[in-house]
């Protein structure tokens, strides 16, 4: 007897939905596992599926932005979630915005309603063996604690982390070099593998002045200000003392200035993003100033006057994988094969990032359980990209992250700023075009609605 084509999500999430959607659409029975309302999350209050939490915005739907370019890859993908989205859509100037409710009881509606997909409100507490069929867990980064549990056991729990500790990103191109310099702590050979900003007395007391005024983002109702030690909120660490910081992550012992031979008051550190060098992290950084303040108070670091911000920093609750370390470019769990990641828990930040991974889990789970091979999307898409972001990152620095260019292969040409994202979006969307034909639904199947 032939083996029933079926997968299993757990979480009804945006991730979730889209993967059920996607698996649907080749014509793969889906089983959807979703807690609400038996139990919610502190952070979710609706019933329905595909419950926006937070903000209504998807943020830009210009093309020519790394998330617009996202959207429109979607879109061209068949993305149930990006429909939804431009039939709920509400004002909001470039960015796409919804009407929260009807946006998640269309999504609701047409999940319960397709054909091949049975909605389960049921909570599973331990991941399903993805041994009869692929699993798609899309739980989101409020996961339970018997899943979290269930993880940490599959995964290690050096493998999982409970909050977001993230510290800014600047693009390498916006940087000031004629103040920048690079070394090593210490190493005298070679250029050194950090960026130092420089600080005269005079620039850190106005650093910390700043900094120290500048306004966070409060708590959430279910998180508590219990931060670690080695990843402590740089303001905290500021209202410690005014030396604090001097002697913490701008520490400038070691970092003499190989231009003048001087050791500067305080050192700001920039480590490498990614291998082409194109994004630098701001090291010890983490923050829960709002963005706004984020830009106003570290441009004032010398160097960083012009700074692109291409992730600004924050600090949250929110379980995700190092998936550098646990996933294959299919959003397959390297050690138990069949088993997929999608959503804010592989380790992207973000609606349309989570629905993308979701989009990606789904199609790749239903060509495994048709007997085909997953596959890839071209790394110069936006889809690819974060693909690359999440396989390809240090392992022992990874953070989850929004799409961005500087997640993107380099150019390789120089162009204008306001040249770039045009240039890029050509670039992606013809590659996604091809691409897709190895991943298009075939005509038998159509629409799973009905």
């Amino acid at each position: 007897m032939t083996m029933e084509k079926k997968i299993v999500v757990v979480g009804g999430g945006l991730a979730g939905c889209e993967a059920a959607w996607q698996a649907a659409r080749r014509g793969v029975r889906v089983e959807l596992y979703e807690m609400k309302p038996h139990r919610f999350s502190p952070a979710h209050q609706s019933e329905s599926l595909a419950e926006l939490v937070c903000s209504n915005s998807l943020r830009s739907n210009a093309i020519d932005s790394a998330v617009g370019l996202l959207k429109e890859e979607m879109r061209r993908l068949g993305s149930l979630l990006m429909r939804v989205a431009d039939e709920t859509a509400v004002p909001a100037g470039k960015a796409l915005a919804v009407d929260r409710e009807r946006f998640a009881a269309s999504v609701t509606g047409q999940v319960a309603g397709c054909r091949l997909i049975t909605v389960h409100r049921q909570e599973l507490t331990t991941i399903p063996d993805p041994g009869p069929h692929p699993v798609i867990l899309a739980t989101g980064p409020l996961t339970s604690e018997g899943l979290s549990r269930s993880l940490v056991a599959l995964t290690g729990g050096d493998n999982l982390a409970f909050y977001d500790a993230i510290a800014p990103i600047v693009s390498a191109e916006s940087l000031d070099m004629d103040i920048i310099y690079r070394k090593s702590r210490w190493d005298d050979e070679g250029p050194g593998d950090y960026l130092n900003c420089p600080m005269t007395r005079e620039e850190y007391e106005r650093f910390i002045g700043l900094l120290a005024t500048a306004e966070t983002v409060p708590l959430k109702p279910f998180e508590q200000p219990k931060y670690f030690e080695g990843c402590l909120p740089i303001e905290v660490m500021c209202a410690r003392g005014e030396q604090t910081l001097r002697f913490g992550p701008m520490k400038p012992v070691g970092l003499a200035d190989p231009r003048t031979g001087e050791t500067p008051y305080a050192v700001v550190q920039l480590r490498a993003e990614n291998r082409e060098g194109t994004m630098y992290n701001l090291v010890g950084f983490q923050t829960k100033l709002t963005y706004p303040e984020q830009k106003r108070v570290f441009r004032t670091i010398p160097g960083l006057e012009r700074a692109e911000f291409v992730r600004l920093g924050s600090i949250h609750r929110n379980t995700f994988i190092c998936a550098p370390r646990l996933l294959g470019p299919t959003l397959e769990l390297r050690s138990r094969p069949g088993l997929f990641l999608a959503g804010q828990l592989a380790g992207v930040e973000g609606y349309v990032e989570s629905t993308a991974m979701g989009l990606l889990a789904g199609i790749n789970a239903a060509l495994l359980a048709l007997g085909q091979q997953p596959v890839v999307p071209p790394p110069a898409t936006a889809h690819g990209a974060l693909i690359t972001h999440l396989t390809r990152s240090d392992p022992a620095h990874f953070q989850p992250s929004n799409v961005n260019f500087g997640l993107f292969p380099p150019l390789e040409k120089r162009l204008r700023k306001r040249e770039r994202g045009p240039y890029r979006a050509r670039q992606a969307l013809a590659q996604l075009d091809q691409w897709r034909q190895a991943v298009e639904v075939p005509a038998a199947h159509g629409s799973p609605a009905g």
